[in-house]
């Protein structure tokens, strides 16, 4: 039970549907899940440790704020971990990790995102992740993929929140995956590793702006 509630508080973060900076009221969370105090806390106990939820003496559980400087050292981590991820799953990825990679290339191509029909939009993320997740998947570093998954989650939030009404902006992002994915098979691991870094580094730059405009009053 705790486990399948983290999913949902994890997601009702992410999307935005708890927004940064809220007070997390247990008995009303409680309600709201229709789960009993036990497996609540134990759930926001690991939600903690993934930086998606703070909890402060004598004020209780929060959803973590959002700041620039956040999303800055989001980013920089990103583009260290998963580009050594890559490199790693280049050099050692075996041939069906390289169907693996180009099968979710081609379902995350399937899904057109339409910011009327919501529906669309989690599918096209949750394709988006697992993208990003299988195409370090052959680097054989538990430790690192854990990381690397904490670290998109986090950035994650800051997408999905603040880029929600231009989901492609003036950006190829098709593009964008298929030059990372077609030389990571192609085991270009310099070029597969450049085109990442860009990409990951572009999004934490539009990010920045919109997250500075939002904080115009």
């Amino acid at each position: 039970m705790a486990s399948q509630l983290v999913d949902r508080l994890r997601e009702a973060i992410v999307s935005g549907r708890l927004e940064a900076g809220s007070k997390i009221n247990l008995e009303r969370a409680r309600e709201r899940f229709g789960v009993s105090l036990s497996p609540l806390r134990e759930a926001l106990a690991r939600l903690i440790s993934d930086g998606l939820v703070v909890f402060e003496d004598n004020r209780g559980y929060r959803v973590a704020p959002v700041s620039p400087a956040n999303l800055a050292e989001i980013t920089q981590l990103r583009e260290e971990f998963e580009v050594l991820a890559l490199r790693q799953a280049i050099a050692l990825g075996t041939i069906d990790w390289e169907g693996d990679v180009m099968r979710a290339l081609h379902r995350l191509n399937r899904v057109e995102r339409d910011p009327g029909q919501p529906e669309t939009l989690e599918r096209w993320e949750s394709y988006h992740r697992e993208f990003h997740l299988t195409l370090i998947a052959g680097c054989r570093m538990p430790l690192l993929l854990k990381f690397c998954g904490v670290l998109l989650t986090l950035n994650d939030r800051y997408r999905r929140t603040f880029l929600r009404r231009v989901p492609g902006g003036d950006r190829n992002v098709a593009q964008e995956h298929g030059e990372i994915a077609q030389g990571a098979v192609a085991r270009d691991a310099d070029f597969a590793c450049a085109r990442l870094r860009e990409h990951i580094h572009r999004t934490g730059t539009n990010l920045q702006r919109h997250l500075a405009a939002a904080a115009v009053p």
